[in-house]
């Protein structure tokens, strides 16, 4: 794989997206969530987790979220919209966010 492609999949993912909803998705069907770019497809979110997490993928669900409607006093705005992805791993893989306490 070239050095450019690397980046471009190390920027696919934004952040883990880590929620109680999420916690239990991990726990009982190993499956993580990630914040992606709006642009990110299925493939390119498979590749970015298995290169950056060193883990095999088994499925990718996207999910986009549209973001929430606020007042600010009399002037109404929105917060922007994202994309979301749900990485089912491979049996025996997981993906450690915390990282060790040593």
């Amino acid at each position: 794989m070239n050095q450019q492609l690397q980046m471009q999949l190390m920027d696919v993912l934004l952040a883990p997206h880590v929620t109680e909803k999420s916690t239990v998705a991990a726990e009982k069907s190993n499956q993580y969530v990630f914040k992606v770019r709006p642009e990110a497809d299925k493939s390119a979110i498979k590749k970015a987790v298995e290169l950056v997490f060193s883990v095999k993928v088994d499925a990718v669900r996207i999910a986009n979220m549209k973001g929430k409607t606020k007042r600010f006093s009399a002037t109404e705005g929105k917060r922007k919209d994202w994309k979301k992805a749900y990485v089912t791993l491979a049996d025996g893989q997981t993906i450690d966010f915390v990282g060790s306490a040593e």
